[in-house]
């Protein structure tokens, strides 16, 4: 609904461009293509998901501002592209202005509108769905803040109900009654969902709350407290009618994701390497054999997925030395000049194409760092060695991140750490996208950690 909203405002935006250009609605049959790719670029944009310029969710009102300017920035970026690639030159410089103008001016305000309706139908008593939960304990409070964080439009906390719950817990105010008083409340307040976040082992209670619900066309959904057990997000699922519980979520242990990513490796690569490599090639290995002798590539041995050692080959960027296992630093009087270039734009990192074709590497993944930092920050960093559960990549999340380079303190390494560990747990075949645009991006603009 909210593509359909913007497709019709940037319609709209072509219109009223059109009018204030050549001062009729009619538009000329170039700028209708031209309305349709400026409408298929902005869904391609909007429809990230989970990226910093997703516009089609309701994100907090700090969020909402920079996402929208970073969605026309990316938007004009892409589209510019096409302009140059389609031939579009001839479009009206001026028309294209009034047209991103007005666009932004009538999205924004949408943006506006959709913020004040959900706060209303939410906070107010037009809500379509009031819920209460049963209990007050560790899981009951998580299911609160989640909720209260991700509520779907029109829909109202209205309260705890517990037995033994706490007078001076902060939430005590919330708290309606004991379980006793909840249908009355529910009769009386037309409550939509019960949530029940008690312990288990009252079946009486819980088939009578069943029966309730049944009868009287609520909701009862039970809520399980495994705090007990575990002490972080753990990832439900069911293998046929059997529950199970993994303690992170690993999309990539489902064949089909693996399937997918393996075949976007083989095309992406195959595809630098016939197209690229060969030009690029002779110029990069001409310049590394002018300013020193010595290999044009570099190979070392890596710690891959599960710690299995495989050989990474590198443009040579330093001079012959045998200091292989020591991290560059900044003014690292072992990097040539040509290597300084090909280590801040990346293209040091193209040899690792074939890496990616043999199946060693992934194009994004987190970066396989050196053997000596494996043995080193395995005893620092409780989850440095989860990262190696996947297959490292040319590019990773932590990098785009600004974690990037030498690592001086424990602080940073645990930092790069972090985002890999987030990218297992939360890749998607459109996380890698944005990964490989942001890379592309930050090999444009430069990036300062880049040594």
């Amino acid at each position: 609904m909210l593509l359909i909203l913007d497709v019709t405002l940037i319609a709209s935006a072509f219109k009223f461009s059109n009018i204030i250009r050549y001062g009729t609605t009619d538009l000329q049959q170039e700028y209708n293509i031209f309305f349709v790719l400026f409408a298929l670029v902005w869904w391609i944009v909007s429809g990230f998901s989970n990226f910093m310029v997703r516009v089609d969710g309701f994100f907090p009102c700090d969020r909402r501002l920079s996402n929208l300017i970073n969605a026309f920035i990316l938007h004009a970026f892409i589209l510019a592209s096409c302009i140059v690639v389609f031939n579009l030159e001839e479009l009206s410089r001026l028309l294209l202005l009034y047209t991103y103008l007005s666009t932004a001016l009538l999205i924004g305000f949408s943006r506006l509108l959709l913020l004040f309706a959900y706060r209303y139908f939410t906070k107010s008593d037009v809500a379509h769905t009031r819920y209460v939960i049963v209990g007050t304990g560790p899981a009951a409070m998580g299911l609160h803040q989640t909720l209260n964080a991700n509520d779907d439009l029109g829909t109202k906390f209205m309260g705890f109900f517990d037995d033994n719950a706490d007078p001076l817990s902060p939430y005590s105010s919330k708290v309606k009654g004991g379980v006793d008083d909840l249908k009355e409340y529910c009769l009386q307040h037309s409550i939509d969902e019960v949530y029940y976040t008690l312990p288990l082992n009252n079946k009486e209670q819980i088939d009578d709350l069943t029966e309730f619900a049944d009868d009287n066309f609520v909701y009862f959904r039970i809520v399980p407290d495994f705090s007990a057990i575990v002490q972080k997000d753990v990832n439900m699922y069911f293998y046929h009618n059997v529950p199970m519980i993994s303690i992170r979520r690993e999309p990539l242990e489902i064949a089909s994701n693996r399937v997918m990513k393996r075949l976007f490796d083989v095309a992406f690569s195959l595809t630098v390497i016939l197209l690229i490599f060969p030009i690029v090639l002779p110029l990069i290995a001409l310049a590394i054999r002018l300013e020193s002798k010595g290999p044009i590539f570099f190979k070392q041995l890596r710690p891959g997925k599960k710690n299995r050692l495989f050989v990474c080959y590198k443009f040579r960027t330093m001079k012959v030395n045998k200091l292989t296992e020591v991290q560059a630093t900044k003014d690292d009087p072992r990097i040539t000049r040509v290597g300084r270039f090909l280590r801040k734009t990346n293209l040091d990192e193209l040899p690792q194409f074939f890496n990616v074709l043999l199946g060693d590497m992934s194009v994004v993944g987190p970066r396989p760092n050196l053997v000596s930092q494996l043995d080193h920050y395995s005893k620092l960093i409780t989850k440095y060695k989860m990262r190696h559960f996947v297959t490292p990549g040319i590019t990773g999340y932590a990098q785009v991140s600004g974690f990037r380079g030498e690592t001086k303190e424990l602080k940073l390494m645990e930092k790069r750490v972090e985002y890999d560990v987030r990218y297992m747990e939360n890749w998607s075949f459109m996380m890698d996208m944005k990964i490989i645009f942001l890379t592309v991006w930050n090999m444009v603009k430069g990036e300062k950690n880049a040594y």
